[in-house]
């Protein structure tokens, strides 16, 4: 068995030849290896710098749009008024004194229609009165005596019996107040019936009524003011009441 060494240490198969191409290309990535170690630092230290194909905010697939520069706020130009034309001052009238408005009342109800008057219902009786001496129903006391007499008669001038009659008012300024009933004086007929004012004629002008009533002194005719007279062919007043159909 042969020894694969000399006595000078050195392996007795090597070449003394050129590099090879291993060699060669491990070189080459260790180069690499350091630069790209060198760009990354550099890259990593400056982002901005022109090495860095990647710069921040910046896209590969376009330009990088501009940064945004902060500048002070333009206010708008103000209006700027034309110079107005100076008016002659003239004498202001005083002003005028406003009156207050008062308030106008109103109803949101509508005015009701007033009815139409209606007529007043007529009295059951009506009246007539006559002046003529009292010798018709008196023949012997000639001129000392006055009254008022009469009747009280249905539509068809049948006689009534029994009707209150009133005399009221003032005579020669004493207050009167006489009532009677209707068939009690004969002479002037069935339904006959008489006040005796005085033994002598005296005047009056429309101071006494006679009125028609019933037992609860319901009017039945309206108020008849008579007059009297001094005149000795006037001292008796006829009333003759007559009930309306």
């Amino acid at each position: 068995m042969s020894d694969d060494f000399d006595f000078d240490g050195k392996q007795s198969g090597s070449r003394g030849g050129p590099m090879q191409l291993w060699d060669i290309l491990s070189i080459v990535v260790v180069i690499l290896t350091a630069c790209l170690v060198v760009y990354f630092a550099i890259v990593f230290f400056n982002p901005g710098s022109r090495l860095n194909i990647l710069q921040p905010g910046g896209s590969i697939f376009g330009p990088r749009p501009p940064t945004a520069t902060v500048g002070p706020i333009q206010l708008e130009p103000t209006w700027t008024a034309s110079p107005t034309l100076e008016m002659t001052p003239s004498n202001t009238q005083r002003p005028t004194l406003t009156l207050v408005p008062t308030n106008t009342p109103f109803s949101l109800v509508p005015p009701t229609r007033t009815p139409k008057p209606t007529n007043t219902p007529k009295a059951p009786f009506s009246v007539t009165t006559s002046q003529v001496e009292s010798t018709i129903i008196h023949p012997d006391l000639a001129c000392a005596w006055a009254g008022i007499g009469g009747t009280v008669v249905d539509a068809n001038n049948s006689p009534v019996i029994g009707t209150v009659v009133v005399l009221r008012g003032t005579l020669d300024g004493k207050t009167i107040d006489q009532p009677t009933v209707s068939g009690i004086n004969k002479e002037y007929g069935p339904s006959g019936f008489e006040f005796v004012l005085g033994n002598v004629p005296v005047a009056s002008d429309k101071t006494l009524y006679v009125q028609l009533v019933d037992q609860a002194n319901v009017p039945l005719s309206d108020k008849v003011f008579v007059t009297t007279s001094a005149e000795c062919g006037k001292n008796l007043v006829l009333v003759r009441f007559k009930k309306n159909r």
